[in-house]
C-alpha cells in the first residue's frame, strides 16, 4: 500500500538551522558568563519552546525566566531569518516532488511564528496541506503528539505516512508514531547508528524520489 501522507520536519531537514540555533543559545550562556554544558546541544533539538527554555534556565542556568530565555532566542532566530535562511540541498524541490502525489505536511519544533516565516521564505505554501509547531501539541519531540496532530490534519493514519526528519529526537517521535522514517542525518551531532539502522537512511534530499517512498512501509521503521 503506498504511503498516504509525507510529512517532513523542518530545522536540520529542510532548513540548516540547527547550528543557528546552538549559536543562538550559547550565545545566551556566555553573555550570562556560563559554560556550556555537555550534551546540552544534543539534548534540545527537538524540543518544544516551552521545553528548551525552562532547560536553558533550569539545566544550562540562565538568570532569567524561561519566557524571557524563549523571547531572547526567537527573536534572534528572526533576525537571522529575515536575513535569508539557509536551506539544505534540495529541500524545496524535495517537498514539491513530494507533493506531487501525496499531501504534504511540517511538524517542527519551531515557534508558529518561525514556521510561517520559512514557509513564506521558501515559498510553499501552495503545497504544504498542514503544519505544525510542538508549542501547539502536549510534548515535543521526541514524544510522538507532532507527528500525530500533522496526521490527524491531514486524514492520515500514521501508520501509513511516511517522516522525513535529521535529529535523534526527531526520528525517535516519528518512529513513536508508528510511521516508516527516511532519515537525512547532518554532519553536525548526527543519530547513532542502532538510531538509523531503524529508518530509510539517504545522504541528501535529491535522494528522496517517488520510487523510494512508494516502497516504504510502517513495517521498514
Amino acid at each position: 500500500m503506498p504511503p498516504q501522507a509525507v510529512v517532513f520536519d523542518m530545522d536540520g531537514t529542510l532548513t540548516d538551522t540547527e547550528a543557528t540555533w546552538d549559536v543562538v543559545r550559547r550565545g545566551l550562556a556566555a553573555d550570562a558568563g556560563l559554560p556550556w554544558p555537555d550534551g546540552a546541544t544534543q539534548a534540545m533539538m527537538g524540543m518544544s519552546t516551552g521545553e528548551w527554555s525552562a532547560y536553558l534556565v533550569d539545566v544550562v542556568g540562565l538568570p532569567i525566566t524561561a519566557p524571557e530565555a524563549a523571547r531572547a532566542t526567537v527573536e534572534a532566530m528572526a533576525a537571522h531569518y529575515r536575513g535569508g535562511i539557509d536551506l539544505l540541498p534540495g529541500a524545496v524541490a524535495a517537498v514539491r516532488r513530494m507533493a506531487e502525489r501525496y499531501p504534504v505536511a511540517i511538524a517542527s519544533s519551531s515557534p508558529r511564528l518561525l514556521i510561517d516565516t520559512a514557509v513564506e521564505v521558501m515559498g510553499l505554501a501552495d503545497v504544504l496541506s498542514a503544519t505544525v509547531s510542538t508549542e501547539e501539541v502536549e510534548r515535543g519531540k521526541p514524544s510522538p503528539d507532532g507527528y500525530l496532530r500533522a496526521c490527524e490534519l491531514l486524514g492520515a493514519d500514521p501508520r501509513q505516512c511516511v517522516a522525513v526528519e535529521d535529529a535523534p529526537n526527531g526520528l525517535l517521535s516519528a518512529l513513536a508514531a508508528g510511521m516508516a522514517v527516511v532519515a537525512v542525518p547532518p554532519h553536525f551531532h548526527p543519530p547513532a547508528a542502532d538510531l538509523l539502522a531503524r529508518t530509510t537512511v539517504i545522504e541528501t534530499l535529491d535522494e528522496l524520489t517517488h520510487e523510494l517512498v512508494a516502497g516504504l512501509t510502517p513495517a521498514a521503521s
